[in-house]
């Protein structure tokens, strides 16, 4: 029995929810760790023990999806999140911290790779694919909001010592999902002949699907250097506490949250491919404003605290809409392991931005910060436009 997709929705969203707060809370702990006297190319490092992970575990999540089926790996998934999230308030040492985001990385390879199937087993055609996509993403974006209000709340009140005894809230959201879950009959896609590994994987070798692969890891790599690392820019370059800078980029989250959930809205009414080509034309010229103002008015404009946030609103849609575009074409049999690629180059990028970022910060470059963002953006877009002719797919 395949389950309403109404009913599927929820739990979904609850899912990615989790994710988000368990993975986006990297830039509160850069924050806090920073001014406990962590050096930033620690901290750039501390992100590929999250990133990593999920590239390494992914190809092999597939085969223990195949076994276990996508609602018993999803929960088995939420089960070790939840129960990570109650061990980390009570331990101190910072090697934890590598070994708590590089479970937890495994844990969202394996319920990236569940949620992307369970969406595509349940839906075939190119435009609602993308309005699901958008709308279950955009609960991502929400998940950065509340952690960052959240644990900036906790961090700038009487109680800041006990900051991370908040990861306890979602362990309670991983039991609330879990029972959502229990009570779920989730249509699974047919087994077929188990082929090897590399020759699955030789069926997606094609320039296309190269190009496509590229675009995700450059997506990813932009996000990464806004969501992790824009806290630090405001504290360390626009000189504004933690508190303000925390709740800055819970607004770039909000701003990401309301582009998800308008494409989810609106997509049907447009080509994905024009739509795409939009945002990130906006992108880019957001930040040809930010850059006119730092060089005509000042680098350290209060101005640019308002604007960085608004990117959020083109850039949060890219990421559904190109998944959308590329899983609606790929048999469902397949998805699984297309899925595992999708998520193994969009932790490269996250953890290579992450790296790379830490450079930035560590010479004291933070002028050139939003150069350096515009600069990749020009990238994703180059290597978009060839993922576009590659495809065929007309602007």
């Amino acid at each position: 029995m395949t389950a309403k997709l109404s009913h599927i929705s929820l739990p979904l969203k609850l899912t990615f929810l989790i994710f988000s707060m368990v993975l986006n809370c990297m830039g509160i702990v850069i924050l806090q760790l920073s001014e406990a006297k962590i050096t930033y190319e620690k901290l750039g490092f501390l992100e590929s023990f999250k990133d990593l992970p999920i590239a390494f575990i992914s190809l092999f999540a597939v085969n223990f999806i195949s076994k276990t089926g996508t609602k018993k790996a999803l929960i088995s998934a939420l089960v070790i999140v939840g129960i990570c999230s109650c061990l980390l308030p009570f331990v101190e040492d910072f090697w934890f911290y590598k070994v708590w985001f590089a479970i937890i990385g495994t844990c969202f390879a394996v319920g990236k790779i569940c949620v992307f199937g369970i969406i595509r087993n349940n839906i075939s055609d190119e435009k609602s694919l993308a309005r699901m996509m958008n709308s279950v993403e955009a609960t991502f974006m929400a998940g950065i909001f509340v952690v960052n209000m959240g644990f900036g709340w906790l961090i700038s009140s009487r109680y800041s010592e006990f900051w991370k005894f908040g990861f306890l809230s979602i362990a309670v959201l991983c039991v609330v999902t879990i029972f959502l879950f229990s009570k779920l009959n989730i249509s699974e896609a047919k087994k077929t002949e188990k082929e090897s590994l590399i020759s699955e994987l030789s069926a997606f070798a094609k320039p296309a699907t190269i190009a496509f692969l590229a675009v995700v890891f450059f997506i990813v790599y932009v996000e990464q250097g806004f969501n992790s690392w824009l806290p630090s820019f405001y504290k360390n370059h626009l000189n504004v506490n933690s508190f303000f800078a925390l709740q800055a980029t819970s607004f770039l989250a909000l701003f990401s949250y309301a582009g998800r959930t308008v494409t989810a809205n609106v997509i049907q009414r447009f080509s994905l491919s024009k739509y795409y080509v939009l945002c990130i034309s906006l992108i880019m010229a957001v930040l040809l404003i930010i850059l006119g103002i730092q060089y005509f008015d000042s680098v350290h404009s209060s101005i640019i605290l308002f604007l960085f946030p608004v990117i959020g609103l083109f850039l949060s849609p890219l990421y559904p809409v190109i998944n959308s575009k590329m899983i609606a074409q790929v048999n469902k049999e397949k998805i699984n392991l297309f899925t595992s690629l999708i998520v193994i180059f969009s932790s490269l990028g996250s953890s290579v931005s992450s790296i790379l970022m830490s450079v930035l910060f560590g010479k004291q470059l933070l002028n050139y910060y939003p150069l350096y963002i515009l600069l990749a953006v020009s990238v994703l877009f180059t290597v978009s436009l060839i993922y576009f002719k590659l495809a065929g797919k007309k602007l």
